[in-house]
Order: C-alpha cells, then sequence, then structure tokens
C-alpha cells in the first residue's frame, strides 16, 4: 500500500503522479552537445567537430589547400565568409556548402540508445529542443523513438542536413520527401550563413524556426544550455534570445542551466543575462541535469524544490537499458501524462 511521504519529502511515486507544469523547459543545444553524445564518433566512427578542428574533422583540407587557401590558426566561419563575400570565390564557397553537406549527411546514430535518444524522450510535446548543429543525429533520434512517446518540438536554428522545406506552402519535412499540400520535393535548408551577415530573417525558413524559439523562451521555466559556447559570430543569435528571455530581474521564478565542461565561473560569465542571481546550475555531464534526474517532470521537479521546498527523489533515466526496456520504463510516465 503507498503511504503519502512526510511534506518536506517528495517520493518518485509522487513526482511522476505530477503533470501540472504547462510552461515549457526550452533545450539550446550546441556543437559541444553532439560531441558529448558521441565522444567516439557515429556508428561508423566519423567525428563530430567543434569549430576549432572542423576543417581537419570534415575533411576540407584537401579542398582549401587545392585552391591555396590559407586556413590553420583560423576559424572555419571567417574563411567561409571571405569567400563568400568575394565573387571570384564563389564556385568555391559552393565546393565546401556541398563537401559539408555530404559529410553530415553520411553520419549515423548508434544503434543502441545514446545522449540523444535520452534527452528526447526525457522532454514532454510542451517542451523545446533548439539546435545550432547540422549533424542529423538529433532529427533521427526523434524518428526512431516518436512512436512510443510524445516528443518535444525541434527547432534548426542555423538549417540542418535533414530537413528540407516547400517556401510555397512553408511546410518542412525530411529531406527529398513530399510536400503535403502541393506534392513538391522539399528542398535543402540552408546552413552556412556568412558570420558578418547572419541576418536571419532573410531566409523564411530560419525566421520561422527562430520564432518558435522566441515564444518558447518568453514562457519558459526551465532553460537548459547544453555544449553551446554563445561564440563572437553568434552575436545576432544571442541578441534574439536575449530578447525573448528579457530582463533577468523579472525572471525570479525561472531556473537556468548549463551542461558544459568548461570553468563554471567561465559559463556563469557568459550566461549571465540568462541568469537571475543565484538560479542556476553548472554541470559537467548530462546525467547529473535535470533532464536525466527528472525525465518527463523537468519543471515539476524545479517548481516542488525552488517554491514548495521540498526534498526529491531523483528518478534517473535507467542508462543500461536497450531500447525495448527503455521504451517499457517510459511507458507509465507517459501515460500518466495522458
Amino acid at each position: 500500500m503507498y503511504e503519502k511521504p512526510d511534506k518536506l519529502e517528495m517520493s518518485v511515486e509522487e513526482l511522476i503522479q505530477d503533470t501540472g507544469m504547462g510552461r515549457p523547459h526550452v533545450v539550446i543545444l550546441g556543437a559541444g552537445a553532439s560531441l558529448a553524445a558521441f565522444p567516439k564518433g557515429d556508428k561508423n566512427g566519423k567525428k563530430l567537430p567543434l569549430m576549432k578542428d572542423f576543417v581537419e574533422v570534415v575533411g576540407l583540407t584537401p579542398v582549401l589547400k587545392n585552391y591555396g587557401i590559407s586556413y590553420k590558426g583560423e576559424n572555419f566561419e571567417d574563411i567561409y565568409c571571405d569567400l563568400y563575400e568575394n565573387t571570384k570565390y564563389k564556385q568555391i564557397a559552393e565546393s565546401i556548402e556541398l563537401h559539408i553537406m555530404n559529410y553530415f549527411r553520411s553520419l549515423e546514430l548508434p544503434p543502441h540508445p545514446t545522449i540523444y535518444d535520452h534527452l528526447v524522450l526525457s522532454l514532454r510535446e510542451k517542451d523545446i529542443i533548439a539546435t545550432f548543429n547540422w549533424d542529423p543525429l538529433l532529427y533521427q533520434a526523434c524518428w526512431r523513438n516518436h512512436e512510443k512517446a510524445t516528443l518535444p518540438h525541434t527547432v534548426y536554428l542555423h538549417g540542418n542536413v535533414s530537413i528540407g522545406y516547400c517556401l510555397k506552402d512553408m511546410q518542412m519535412g525530411m529531406v527529398e520527401m513530399q510536400c503535403p499540400k502541393c506534392g513538391s520535393s522539399f528542398k535543402n535548408s540552408k546552413i552556412l550563413f556568412p558570420i558578418k551577415k547572419k541576418n536571419y530573417n532573410v531566409d523564411p525558413v530560419i525566421q520561422m524556426e527562430w520564432k518558435a524559439l522566441s515564444y518558447a523562451m518568453e514562457h519558459a521555466y526551465l532553460l537548459t544550455i547544453f555544449g553551446y559556447g554563445a561564440p563572437e559570430s553568434d552575436i545576432e543569435a544571442i541578441n534574439l534570445m536575449k530578447k525573448a528571455w528579457g530582463s533577468v530581474y523579472k525572471r525570479n521564478l525561472e531556473q537556468t542551466e548549463i551542461i558544459d565542461t568548461k570553468n563554471p565561473k567561465e559559463l556563469r560569465e557568459t550566461w549571465n543575462d540568462f541568469i537571475h542571481t543565484h538560479h542556476y546550475y553548472v554541470w559537467d555531464n548530462f546525467y547529473k541535469s535535470s533532464i536525466a534526474l527528472f525525465p518527463r517532470r523537468t519543471c515539476e521537479a524545479e517548481w516542488n524544490a525552488s517554491m514548495e521546498c521540498r526534498f526529491l527523489s531523483h528518478n534517473p533515466i535507467p542508462k543500461e537499458l536497450d531500447f525495448p526496456e527503455l521504451w517499457k520504463w517510459y511507458e507509465r510516465l507517459v501515460k500518466l501524462e495522458k
């Protein structure tokens, strides 16, 4: 027989029964998230790049050398921007973009559950994952889990190699699938934006993605930043997020969570405009985060801990389970949400 615990404590059973928080949990993913999820590479051992090793990992070295372009010690986005803005290098810029698209399209999820599988299964339909990453692995994780649970909304802030669109009907879907309205094949989303001209309003598809994120951030109760370093080249992106989040002085109930291996003091300074006083956590591992410890009940857990001053029992993701058992574990959580 289940007995109600002391008021200062909240059991796992009590927490999973609580599905009352309607405000979203917003998760921002950067390249560090994909690297953390796949430290040994994808299914075939292909590595996930960061900007500092982008040219080498993606295999652009021969392309740049062939055209006599210096790249060592340079940020890839700076290199691309210089090529893009010079009309005589238009063909080179297009060749680089095609090479990048082909590399990322070749990436595949391993057959076993990954951090991305755990991530999408541990958030709800009201929540949103916004990624700056071009790789298709988040999309693939959503695809192979979508029949087992209601998943969070996903938006691709810099485009994605898996995502196509129909501008005529403003529909999106997997590349080369057909628009449900007009039947035309979806075209590739744009993925490379010159850093000096990252005007997201120019591309209607990207603009639509940013509007979805802005709305979610405005109403969010929890904000998690996973492996995104807020580089100087993304000033416009940061400004858009600041505008949506609003003044930190008006965010006195919300909580910000940072998952990154960098120095906590440095991370605090980087994300100062998104943190109300002491309302933040820094974790060096995804499995220490609220998403992993309170799957599908992240906002409820934070409310009960900070507002109701209750001591919570963790309900951690069972990392050791393979898919059939993992889906079974999430089944009860999903059913209670209905």
